[in-house]
């Protein structure tokens, strides 16, 4: 059984890792990407704010554990899912199996003046990109803004303004600066009370200004102009840019309203023995990197018992467990679940820097299985 997935993120790695461990000969896996490795969402942020360095949260995918994984370095350029064939620049490849994970394509330019204006901290290069900026950054005020939804990884706004104040505070310049987020959400996590709460009165404590339920529409020199049309002078602007399933996606008539259908419990597309996990999905969840790891475990229960002639009861739970950066070296994490039809729901553990060790394993852990290796986020 030829399986070919798109998309080496969170939810390629883990599919392309469990077919080659639990399948062994009985599936021939293809993985493809275009770029160079893999990186964290949160190493993003480390890399950011002088914790590390880009280099070492690279993970190259030259270096992939699974020995049964053929990874082709190419840009897909067409998807025929009826078909089941990908025409890319290494040539055309085509499956008996074929999973979607290509993630989400960010395009600041979407917003009229950000890329003149202001600064995007969600690319990897945009975030690493900032780490000079931050650093020579004499003070002012600094808003972290939305852009448009849906966006990747919710809580991270609201981490980036309390890791934002720590840095301002660590250079000495919290005297002549502010901070500002605006958010198109009415509490920073809305499945996690608890969470909200939490980040609530830290953004309090801090000072920090919550603007909930806005999205700037545009940039101007020196201020963010909101949905209401009211306006936040910035001297710094760190946004998160609009989000889009790939155009190759959209014009392979897999997307529906943007994004691609799946059956919530199996992550079947519409086309036969087509599945897809991750950010280019709308199956409900948010789109964060755990939630994709979990789709692509179901897939893979899924088309390792099938290579075995088995049935696979296995079906997707909507869990999802994230870390979240809370400020003065305190981690928090939020454990919640998404189920069709059904309010989310989610639970706190935390902050506090016994966690930063929980979520050090959390990539560790990854990184071993994944890439082969022994791997430290960071340098706390």
């Amino acid at each position: 059984m030829r399986v070919l997935i798109l998309g080496a993120g969170f939810g390629g790695l883990e599919l392309a890792t469990t077919l080659a461990n639990d399948a062994g000969d009985a599936v021939e896996v293809t993985l493809v990407d275009r770029a160079e490795g893999f990186v964290f969402g949160f190493s993003k942020l480390d890399v950011m704010f002088g914790r590390t360095t880009a280099d070492h949260v690279l993970h190259r995918y030259t270096d992939l554990a699974p020995d049964g994984v053929r990874f082709v370095a190419t840009t897909v350029r067409a998807i025929d899912p009826a078909a089941r064939r990908v025409e890319t620049d290494a040539g055309p490849l085509d499956c008996d199996i074929l999973v979607v994970a290509l993630g989400a394509d960010l395009h600041p330019d979407a917003t009229p003046g950000l890329v003149e204006h202001g600064h995007e901290f969600y690319t990897v290069a945009g975030a690493f990109g900032l780490r000079d900026v931050l650093d020579t950054f004499p003070g002012g005020d600094v808003v972290v803004a939305v852009t448009s939804t849906p966006f990747k990884c919710p809580p991270a706004p609201s981490e980036t303004a309390l890791l934002l104040h720590d840095h301002l505070r660590a250079r000495g310049l919290l005297d002549r600066s502010t901070v500002s987020l605006v958010m198109p959400l009415g509490v920073p996590i809305p499945p996690s009370p608890e969470a909200s709460a939490v980040l609530l009165a830290e953004f309090e404590r801090r000072g920090i200004a919550w603007h909930p339920g806005q999205l700037v529409r545009s940039v101007e020199p020196g201020r963010a102009v909101l949905g209401d049309g009211s306006e936040v002078p910035f001297d710094l602007l760190l946004a998160v840019p609009t989000h889009r399933a790939p155009d190759v996606v959209v014009e392979s008539g897999l997307a529906v309203d943007g994004w691609i259908p799946v059956d919530p419990l199996t992550l079947r597309t519409r086309f036969a023995d087509v599945y897809a996990v991750g950010d280019v999905t709308s199956v409900g969840t948010p789109k964060a990197g755990v939630f994709a790891e979990g789709q692509a475990a179901v897939v893979a229960a899924q088309l390792v018992a099938r290579a075995r002639g088995e049935a696979s009861a296995t079906t997707y739970d909507g869990r999802g467990i994230c870390y979240l950066e809370v400020g003065d070296d305190r981690v928090a994490k939020v454990d919640v679940t998404f189920v069709s039809g059904q309010a989310p729901a989610g639970d706190l553990v935390g902050p506090s820097t016994d966690l930063v060790a929980d979520k050090t394993a959390f990539g560790a852990e990854r990184v071993s299985r994944w890439f082969g290796r022994e791997w430290t986020p960071s340098g706390r």
